[in-house]
């Protein structure tokens, strides 16, 4: 068990010290801004459709480690998915971290790093602040998402 902790924390140390698809994307079809009040996550979330299919994604912020590896993960699993597929992976996603029965959610890939986060209640917000900000964008929401 300890030593699957040492590789989940290795992938997020990774994934914050050098996120993926870190940018602005100048023309995305789609963006939504979140704010984490607090631990201070600001992230922007931009899509870039093909269709019904999510063609290229990317994020902009600052934050803590686990705010920006949540994003970078997220932009990682996002890649060529449908909208629908993207929709299912957010209430997954939100439900591994959130759920406070059960284990990992299997099929979650990488993203299954971060579901220790269910276990420091303070940081379930740093790790979904990302989602709820691609939520808003898949809806198309022009109002800024809020973790509180």
């Amino acid at each position: 068990m300890a030593d699957l902790r040492e590789l989940y924390q290795e992938v997020i140390f990774d994934h914050n010290r050098n996120p993926r698809n870190f940018r602005r994307m100048e023309d995305a079809h789609r963006h939504a801004d979140g704010y984490n009040p607090m631990c201070g996550d600001k992230v922007t979330v931009y899509l870039k459709l093909d269709g019904e299919v999510i063609g290229d994604v990317s994020f902009q912020g600052s934050g803590c480690a686990i705010s920006t590896a949540s994003a970078s993960l997220m932009t990682e699993a996002l890649k060529g998915k449908t909208l629908a597929e993207a929709e299912r992976l957010f209430h997954a996603f939100h439900a591994m971290v959130t759920d406070s029965e059960g284990e990992p959610r299997a099929g979650l890939g990488k993203l299954e790093v971060l579901s220790g986060v269910r276990e420091f209640p303070a940081r379930v917000k740093c790790a979904t602040l990302a989602w709820h900000t691609l939520h808003a964008a898949l809806h198309d929401e022009k109002a800024p998402v809020s973790t509180e």
